[in-house]
Order: C-alpha cells, then structure tokens, then sequence
C-alpha cells in the first residue's frame, strides 16, 4: 500500500507510467493496474484524511459486486486438499460438486479458488507441494544413528536409520541398517515397497554414493544395480538436485519425524543388535502412521488407505534379488576375473569389455546388453570354470599365439624358464588356462633379467611353485640368490686334530 500511495503521489507530479516503475522498481503493467484501480475508486493525490492502507486496500481491491454475502456454506478446505492429490482431479472439478451440493448458498468459482489459496497459505511450504497418490516416495538416510553393543566385546556400533515416504499420504517406513553401502541400500528398497505393499511411480532420492554414481543438475547417472532393482518394479529413480533439499521435502520433514517421534523415545534404551533395533521401530511405527495430523484431521495410515494404496502398482512375483555389476576385459584364455575365479566366455570376445552380474549364486555375462554366458558362482580359489562350447576347435588364439608359440618364448630365455611354462602348461585341463600365467612368468625376465628368471624358474620348479605368483615372489625376495650349496665329499682342510672317517672303523 505504501508503494501504491507513492504511485499516485508520483503521478500528481506528472511523472509518466514508465518512470514510476523504474523509480520504485514495479513492473510497469502493474503501475499501470494500480493506477486505473485508484481512478475507478475516485481516488487522487492526495489522499483524504484518516484513509490508512488497510482502508486504501480494501476501496482498491474490494471484490466485484460489494461484500461477500453471509451465510453461505463453507466447504472442508482440508478434504478439498486431500481431493487435489489424486489424479485428473482439478479445483474446477470440487467446485462444480461442491455447487451441485449448495446451489443457492455456494462460492462462486473464483471466490471459492481464491479462499482455497489462503487456506493453502497457512499451511507448511511442504504441505504445499502437490504430491499425486501413488506418484512418488521419497527415501533417505537420517542422519541420527543408534548405539548397538556387541555382547561378546562391549565394542558399540551404530545403526543406520533408513526412513521412506510417499509424497501423497505422508505414510512412513523405517528400518535400522548398519552401514549405507549399495546392499543395505538396495535391501531397505525392497524391504520398503513390501511394507507399502506396491511400488510408486517414482522414488526420488538424496545423491547417496550407492544410489547415483555421478550427481548432476541435468543428467545424473544411476548406479547400474539401483537401476536393476528399479527396472525389476517398474519404478523410476528420480534422483534430488544436488544442494537443493527441497526437492525432497517429504524426505526432509519425514527424517525430522523420525527422529522426534522413534529415535528421541529409543535414546535410553540399550540394544545387543541390529535384530533388536528393528523390532523396537516396528512396535513404534504403527504410532507414528496412526497419529492424527493437526492440518488435515486425519491419520498418515488413514490418507495412505484413502488415497496411496489404490493408486500404487502391483509388485511383482518376486522381490529383486540384489545384484553387483562389474566391468571386465577379456583375457588371452577368453577367460574373465571374478572375485577371484575365472569364467570362460565365448572366444570371440578376446579382448572386448564385458559386463558381469554377480548374485549370491550365479554369474552371468553381458555383452552389449546381451547375456553371452551364464555360470554357477564359485569361491574366489584362483581356478578356472570353463563351458566347452567356449572354446575354439584348436584352441589357437588370437594373434597366433599357442602353446608351442609361448614354449618357444621361454626356450630363448633359458632351459628352466622352458621347463616351467611347459610343466604349467602340461598341469591345466585346457592348456589356454595357462596362458596368463606364462605370459606373466616370460614378461619378468624385462624388469629382472634373463640369468634372474632362469634361476627363480629352477627355484619354483625344485619346490613345487607352478605359477606366475611364486615366481614373481621368488624374484622380489631374492631367493634365486640364496641356493644351498652341495657338500663337498671328504673333510673341506687338512689337520692333525681332525681324525677323519678311518678313526672310528
């Protein structure tokens, strides 16, 4: 009002529409509106005595048509703001019922939008936000935690609080996990969409290092499990912009809940593990989705059963079954390292890059999207678990080079070097299983030197080291260098103390 009382004093002076704009920095449109507004009330510069801005307020923007009749039937605003949440349903929609059900004594439509925007106002900036049901969850890790004592050593670890929220109803999830990693990560998903007993179209979430590999404004990248586990429910990862918390508000208030409500009533209670600290939230959390909120008058259970629950999809068949994804290379043997076990793929991939999906039971390998072998998953023991339709029909390999090809390297550098690679190559049920290793072992005689090589080779060969590793170690130790010498026969000096053998015949 004070700007507007200057706007009219301006004009009196005969400064132009443009000029007050600039003058008290407002848009020239809306001088403009102010300026037509106070003609149509007859006002001018100056203004009569005793007119205050709430008085001035109230002759410039009275709404049309006098004063608001009384009387006239006042509709549940917060009934109207759960109605807003489900989908197609509009303000126009409410209204047009709400005046089938009060046709004599109902708002009109702009009057009706416009008691519902103060409604509104009143609100937190959260609760502003529009949230379809059943359109998005949002998920986060507090940053609060929970003392566990181990009851062997009385050493205390704490537990991770995991806290999931659908954008609609408010409805909360909680579970304690001990660490943030990329499988508690993933298991408190899965644990979470059973709990809401379907799957959102969307789980928005922080730009945890398991979930986004890459935070980014524009174009985020997903961890490839995360976005496994995603593709398996028919969700999307949407994840927050990084620094902007408000993109995940829900989350936010969410955490702040948990922490009041479950964590501050769990502080002086002791716990021997992570087992104990889930039960204890399980009893709390009924609590917390059952209070009645003091804005909208009903539960977050009661919202989510009126409006979540019907619009959540179906889970699927089975939950996810966690998965890590490693990128691999190809090696000579068309074999691929996994945790320490080798697993052939079809030979044709020498040297490409490859995708392996490791479960608590399989390995599976990708090529381009295709899975181009399947494996049962063993320990990591340095073997090798080869599929004969891998194999090629010579097993000659790629740029010529064989089994007589790597002997012949080894002959030019010695007779033991030669001896070794043939016994490693003799020892492997498929001699191309041997490959790396006597690559490996020619490969040293470059850094240590053939006389070198050839020593260590005779070393590993008398002890029984059939591999690239014991080699290797041999040199790095100079043990090469420290070999027992052979007695020599008979007494190594002459001397009238010795007696020698014929003294005790």
């Amino acid at each position: 009002m004070r700007k507007i009382s200057e706007a009219l004093r301006l004009r009196a002076t005969g400064l132009s529409t443009r000029k007050i704009a600039r003058s008290l920095n407002v848009g020239q449109s809306t001088i403009s509106e102010y300026l037509k507004r106070a003609e149509r009330a007859g006002l001018c510069w100056p203004l009569p005595d005793g007119l205050d801005e709430a008085a001035l307020e109230r002759r410039l923007f009275a709404p049309p048509g006098g004063q608001t009749r009384r009387g006239l039937a006042q509709p549940d605003w917060a009934a109207v703001h759960r109605q807003l949440r489900r989908k197609g349903v509009t303000l126009s929609l409410i209204w047009e019922e709400y005046r089938a059900a009060h046709p004599d004594d109902g708002y009109g439509y702009s009057r009706f939008c416009d008691l519902y925007r103060r409604w509104e106002g009143r609100l937190s900036p959260t609760m502003r936000q529009h949230h379809a049901a059943g359109e998005r969850v949002f998920v986060d890790y507090s940053g609060d935690t929970i003392e566990v004592i181990d009851g062997e050593t009385g050493a205390i670890r704490v537990a991770q609080i995991f806290v999931g929220v659908l954008g609609a109803s408010n409805y909360t999830y909680v579970e304690a996990t001990w660490t943030q990693s990329l499988p508690d990560w993933i298991g408190a998903h899965v644990r979470l969409l059973a709990f809401f007993g379907g799957v959102p179209e969307q789980i928005v979430s922080d730009n945890l290092k398991a979930g986004v590999t890459k935070a980014c404004f524009h174009e985020p990248q997903i961890n490839r499990t995360y976005a496994e586990m995603a593709a398996h429910y028919g969700t999307a990862i949407l994840p927050a912009r990084p620094y902007k918390p408000r993109d995940k508000a829900k989350a936010e208030v969410g955490v702040l809940v948990v922490q009041r409500w479950i964590i501050a009533r769990l502080r002086k209670r002791r716990f021997f593990s992570l087992a104990e600290v889930n039960a204890a939230i399980r009893d709390l959390l009924p609590g917390l989705n059952g209070k009645v909120t003091r804005h909208l008058g009903a539960s977050r259970r009661d919202l989510f059963e009126q409006l979540d629950q019907p619009a959540l999809r179906s889970l699927p068949a089975a939950p996810y079954e966690y998965a890590d994804w490693v990128e691999r290379r190809v090696g000579l043997d068309y074999h691929v390292e996994v945790h320490k076990h080798y697993y052939s793929v079809p030979h044709q991939l020498l040297k490409k890059t490859l995708w392996a999906r490791i479960t608590a039971r399989t390995v599976e390998i990708f090529h381009e999207g295709q899975r181009v072998a399947s494996h049962v998953r063993t320990s990591g023991n340095r073997k090798h678990t080869t599929v004969a339709a891998h194999m090629p029909a010579s097993h000659r390999r790629y740029a010529g080079l064989t089994p007589a090809e790597l002997r012949r390297m080894a002959e030019k550098i010695g007779p033991n070097t030669a001896t070794l690679v043939d016994l490693i190559l003799r020892a492997k049920p498929h001699p191309e299983q041997g490959f790396r290793a006597c690559i490996g072992i020619v490969g040293l005689a470059k850094p240590h030197g053939r006389d070198a090589l050839e020593a260590a080779c005779l070393r590993a060969g008398e002890i029984g080291g059939l591999s690239y590793s014991s080699v290797k170690s041999i040199l790095r130790n100079n043990l090469h260098r420290r070999r027992p010498e052979t007695p020599a026969e008979g007494p190594a000096i002459t001397h009238p103390n010795i007696r020698g053998a014929s003294y005790f015949h």
